[in-house]
């Protein structure tokens, strides 16, 4: 299994490291999380330089709330510490390999160059 599990205390350390990290929040008796979770896996096993890492909300109810997830599954994706990407619902595998492209292909010195120059909210 090329997937880890987060909890509340693993979380930010593993978000924050560098390199691209997909965050699959889901629950077992969740119909759309069980037909995600083949489709995450996979893309896990062809992707080993990327980090892919589960979170179970009944389990993490805590870092669910802190999170503010109100719908699972809830994928969430961060490159070097930025979190680029975070929308509800289950995808394709066509969908989750071209978001992963997408985000391979960002300039990352640009995205943080607009984070600095965007207003402070």
């Amino acid at each position: 299994m090329a997937t880890s599990t987060l909890t509340f205390d693993t979380f930010e350390e593993t978000v924050k490291a560098d390199g691209i990290t997909l965050v699959d929040f889901w629950a077992s008796w969740c119909g759309p999380c069980r037909q995600f979770g083949p489709i995450f896996e996979a893309t896990s096993e062809e992707n080993p330089d990327v980090t892919f890492a589960k979170v179970d909300t009944e389990a993490e109810q805590r870092l669910a709330g802190t999170l503010n997830i109100m719908s699972i599954p809830t994928l969430m994706i961060f490159r070097d510490g930025i979190q680029l990407f975070n929308r509800p619902g289950a995808l394709p595998k066509s969908a989750l390999d071209d978001l992963l492209r997408q985000v391979r292909e960002l300039d990352m010195d640009e995205i943080r160059k607009q984070l600095e120059d965007e207003p402070a909210r």
